[in-house]
């Protein structure tokens, strides 16, 4: 399995009044589709959007999500996801998360995903889509030692 902290650009979300509740805090559930979002974001910077990997024939279904919450957000706050691939191996990649507002970490999750041909069975992404493993290996690649 290879480990990566290599980041890219982030994404920002400014908390709709809809994804408060009555507090006036974010919902604790808003956060995943944060992650999403961001998640989506980094996969069109490095040229291996969801649709061009539909197009390919490969699904990325969640496998596993992690949250942990520490500061309260409110509605209008800009909220900063930056996204890092942590892990690829031959069949499962992991995102990472730290979400910021205002100078200070407000959230940090994983997701974990595996890679699905058309008809749902597992594949192995170097030999399906080489170009994107090598893709995601460059990222690791960059990866400051630790």
């Amino acid at each position: 399995m290879l480990y990566s902290t290599v980041t890219m650009e982030k994404y920002v979300h400014r908390v709709n009044y809809y994804e408060t509740d009555k507090m006036g805090i974010t919902h604790h559930s808003n956060y995943i589709r944060f992650m999403e979002e961001a998640r989506v974001y980094f996969m069109d910077q490095i040229g291996w959007g969801f649709a061009k990997m539909e197009d390919e024939g490969v699904a990325s279904p969640v496998l596993a999500v992690t949250c942990d919450y520490r500061h309260s957000t409110t509605f209008s706050d800009l909220i900063e996801i930056e996204v890092s691939l942590l892990k690829l191996s031959a069949v499962k990649m992991q995102i990472g998360y730290t979400m910021s507002c205002k100078g200070r970490v407000v959230c940090t999750g994983t997701s974990t995903h595996c890679f699905l041909d058309k008809e749902g069975r597992p594949l192995i992404l170097q030999k399906a889509l080489p170009g994107f493993y090598d893709t995601l290996s460059g990222l690791l690649a960059q990866a400051p030692s630790t």
